[in-house]
C-alpha cells in the first residue's frame, strides 16, 4: 500500500525538529452539493530546514511520536517574507 501525501502551509515552529502543517482541502457535500472547506493540522517531523508560511509535501510514515506521524519530504515554496 502506497503511503499517503499530502500537500499544505507550516503555520507553528516553535517546537524542535517539529512543525505544524495546515493541510487544506475541498470537497463538495453529498446532499446539498456545495463546495465545502475542509482543514487539518498536522504534526510533522522535519529534519530540512523551513521557516513559516512555507508550502510543503509531507508523507505518512512510522510513528515518531504520540502524535507525529508524517515525514516533511521537501519545501515546494519558500515563503519569502520570512527570508528577507
Amino acid at each position: 500500500m502506497p503511503k499517503k501525501e499530502r500537500f499544505g502551509t507550516i503555520v507553528s515552529k516553535k517546537m524542535q525538529k517539529t512543525v505544524v502543517v495546515l493541510v487544506e482541502d475541498k470537497n463538495r457535500h453529498k446532499k446539498y452539493k456545495k463546495t465545502i472547506k475542509i482543514s487539518n493540522k498536522f504534526m510533522v517531523h522535519a529534519e530540512i530546514d523551513c521557516n513559516l508560511g512555507d508550502t510543503v509535501k509531507i508523507i505518512e510514515c512510522r510513528p515518531y511520536s504520540k502524535h507525529k506521524k508524517w515525514l516533511l519530504t521537501e519545501v515546494l515554496i519558500p515563503n519569502e517574507d520570512a527570508t528577507a
